[in-house]
């Protein structure tokens, strides 16, 4: 038996603040909102504080007013922009696959995090610890290390320090320097054993990484001649076609 509304009015009484925000273009004033939904001013003014501190909603100081804050936006944005990707992606990733001779995965950044969109395998591809909507460690996987190599210095700084992973960040900034400069990353058996994977960044139209799509083969084989450019081709393509950029 699901939980019943009525047992977390706080929860949804921020989720109608949160929608009556959406369908207004401009920020509005703490009053509208009570008026709109008959809150209690107290009530209000908590959820507004509440849901401010977590990055849903933003206040204007000029004129305090309440608008929709970055979280809201990162969320929308994920939502619009995986669902085309993975489409698009879904036949370019069987074609890599089965080239490859493995198996094929499309992921975005979360956080420190990677979280799996798509993933495709040939018949008779090794079963892996991936899967739609499993998360992993960023600085583990190929994935994750060609998206990091394409953010911000501060940015993917920001990540290591929040990863608990240990090592140097020297290191770490060498490593990402290198992917950067070649255009593609890779790991060997660090997120499963006997297999190793290569992967390279989408980027939107600002040039930051969308996602990323990566190849999984066994650890004792080689990459296949010509396997990176046409990786990297295949990535390159989606890019033009979801946000007008090739991706060089």
């Amino acid at each position: 038996m699901g939980v019943s509304s009525s047992r977390v009015p706080a929860a949804r009484k921020a989720l109608e603040i949160l929608l009556l925000l959406s369908r207004i273009d401009v920020p509005v004033s703490a009053a509208r909102i009570r008026s709109e939904l008959d809150l209690p001013r107290s009530t209000t003014y908590h959820l507004l504080n509440e849901l401010m501190d977590a990055g849903f909603v933003a206040r204007v100081e000029a004129n305090n007013t309440y608008g929709l804050g970055l979280a809201a936006y990162e969320m929308a944005s994920a939502y619009s922009t995986q669902q085309p990707l993975a489409r698009l992606a879904n036949r370019p990733l069987h074609q890599l696959a089965e080239f490859f001779g493995g198996s094929g995965h499309l992921s975005r950044l979360s956080g420190t995090e990677i979280v799996y969109l798509l993933e495709v395998r040939p018949p008779g591809a090794v079963s892996l610890v991936t899967d739609v909507g499993v998360r992993l460690p960023a600085l583990r996987t190929a994935s994750g290390k060609a998206m990091l190599a394409h953010l911000p210095e501060v940015e993917a700084r920001a990540v290591f320090a929040t990863s608990g992973s240990g090592g140097s960040l020297r290191e770490f900034q060498a490593e990402l320097r290198e992917i950067r400069a070649r255009g593609w990353a890779s790991e060997k058996q660090e997120v499963s054993a006997g297999q190793s994977s290569v992967a390279v960044p989408i980027v939107d139209h600002l040039q930051r990484p969308a996602a990323a799509l990566a190849v999984t083969f066994s650890a004792a084989g080689e990459v296949p001649h010509g396997g990176i450019a046409k990786l990297q081709h295949t990535a390159a393509a989606i890019s033009r076609k979801m946000y007008g950029h090739t991706g060089g």
